[in-house]
């Protein structure tokens, strides 16, 4: 991860503002992992063009080799809102 990133990262604990908390709940293969991989690869932890490939938040061994998530896992991601229309 680059320092700037790690660095924008650490300044989420300073504004609850940019802090989104979601849960993605959906039935098996509906896509959750390939879901939180985009969003993921959308604040630059992994390149795009392995987002759904990369399986990021299946760290356990057992959920590598048998390609399905059994465990709950979360990460705190930047959101940079729009701006507002003047």
């Amino acid at each position: 991860m680059s320092e700037e990133r790690s660095s924008k990262s650490q300044g989420l604990l300073f504004q609850p503002d940019k802090i989104r908390n979601i849960c993605i709940l959906a039935h098996v293969d509906h896509g959750k992992t390939t879901l939180s991989d985009y969003l993921i690869a959308s604040n630059g932890y992994v390149h795009p063009k392995l987002a759904g490939k990369q399986r990021f938040l299946d760290w356990r061994e057992e959920e590598q080799e048998r390609g399905i998530t059994m465990k709950s896992s979360s990460i705190a991601l930047l959101y940079v809102p729009k701006p507002e229309p003047e």
